[in-house]
């Protein structure tokens, strides 16, 4: 008769205490400045720096929002659009490039896919601010900069779209369904924007979500981009208020209930999308 030790069968009791334990602790740890955000967000000037930080005082989260969208002539209104019009057009767009471009490295045979891949991989490697410097030299020879397509052009590369892209076209696009809509006349075209962009769905929501997040938490770019106030998206308008902030200290609650307003659309789109994002990532992972 074979014995078993429990280390064979599963982790210990103590063993999952401990690591329910250290996941508890690093949510807390993760959750706590959402949550002193939040508190804060609810409060006037005076009760921000006069009561605990990590609860309630006197309820003036509406009156904090009225300032907000009232202040300066309702600028932040503003650079909360900018950031969605930033994000949301500069996201669309670079999915849509990113799924092209991936499946064409996974579906298509040519000389120099592989280099080309490897390339585009060793993009992923390269951190955002690094590269703004030499695009500012960039825009400013040809014109762009205080403008919107300052700040949207660099937005269209996505080096990880592009991966994912690939990795998920190798994997859920079958060769013998393009070969059948190329005998059936269907154009190259056609077939990957009636075909191939429903069977890489998942991909393409989560090149999306992490496109989307990636611009609209984008900093550095805008900041040597962009000089007029218009153009600000809501991180670059919010940090000009926090500059400002010494002279004038009720400012400190305008940027405070400004980045919780700014933190919603974020909140939505990944609850709306999780279940997207959780199918492609997986896949990713495992085929990659």
């Amino acid at each position: 008769m074979k014995t078993f030790s429990r280390s064979a069968t599963g982790p210990s009791l103590g063993s999952r205490t401990l690591t329910l334990v250290f996941l508890v602790a690093f949510t807390m740890y993760c959750l706590l400045p959402a949550t002193w955000l939040l508190f804060a967000s609810t409060k006037n000037t005076g009760d921000l720096y006069g009561s605990f930080g990590f609860w309630f005082s006197n309820f003036n989260l509406f009156e904090n929002l009225n300032r907000l969208a009232t202040y300066q002539g309702g600028i932040y209104l503003r650079w909360l659009l900018n950031s969605l019009i930033y994000a949301g057009l500069g996201g669309l767009l670079s999915t849509i490039i990113s799924a092209m471009a991936g499946f064409a490295l996974a579906k298509y045979q040519f000389a120099g896919r592989e280099l080309i891949f490897s390339i585009i991989l060793g993009g992923v490697l390269i951190p955002s601010a690094v590269l703004a410097l030499p695009l500012f030299l960039l825009l400013s020879q040809i014109g762009l900069t205080n403008n919107y397509l300052g700040v949207l052009l660099p937005s269209l590369v996505s080096p990880f779209g592009v991966y994912l892209s690939r990795v998920y076209a190798a994997g859920s696009v079958p060769d013998e369904l393009l070969e059948a809509a190329r005998v059936d006349g269907s154009s190259e075209l056609r077939t990957f924007f009636t075909m191939v962009t429903r069977l890489m769905g998942p991909a393409l929501v989560t090149a999306f979500l992490f496109q989307f997040v990636a611009i609209w938490n984008n900093f550095f770019l805008p900041l040597v981009v962009l000089s007029r106030n218009e153009l600000f998206p809501v991180t670059l308008g919010l940090y000009a208020w926090q500059g400002q902030s010494l002279g004038n200290p009720d400012i400190v609650s305008l940027v405070i209930t400004g980045s919780l307003v700014a933190s919603l659309p974020l909140i939505i789109l990944f609850f709306s999308l999780q279940s997207y994002w959780r199918a492609g990532a997986a896949t990713g992972a495992v085929k990659g």
